[in-house]
């Protein structure tokens, strides 16, 4: 009895830290291919605007790439990405525009796990 008592203990522990750790946020690689025809739909660009944001998107890509694999400062160069990402957005966008691009992005980076606030 106490054995039945002692293995169901320990599959319950180990039940419940699978869950945990599925539930934690991970710094995995950025791999976030921006979709520029669903954001252009969402955000309702001009023709000028989704050019623009589309060279802006492969370039935040290409930076976060770089801070994802990068050996020092990964945190630093993740920052940096993301607040020149928003600072290029906001010169492209209009206030409401950027308002939702704002939301959508900070969405996004919490669902990968990635965190910005200090």
């Amino acid at each position: 009895m106490k054995r039945l008592g002692l293995t169901l203990v320990a599959a319950l522990c180990l039940a419940a830290t699978t869950f945990a750790a599925d539930n934690q946020p991970t710094t995995a690689k950025w791999e976030g291919n921006i979709n520029v025809s669903k954001l252009s739909k969402y955000l309702k660009l001009s023709s000028l605007q989704n050019e623009e944001v589309a060279n802006i998107c492969d370039y935040f890509t290409e930076q976060m790439n770089r801070a994802t694999t990068a050996k020092k400062n990964q945190d630093a160069k993740m920052h940096t990405a993301v607040y020149g990402n928003l600072k290029l957005m906001r010169q492209t966008l209009t206030k409401e525009q950027y308002a939702k691009y704002v939301s959508l992005m900070n969405a996004t980076l919490k669902n990968r796990g990635i965190e910005l606030a200090k």
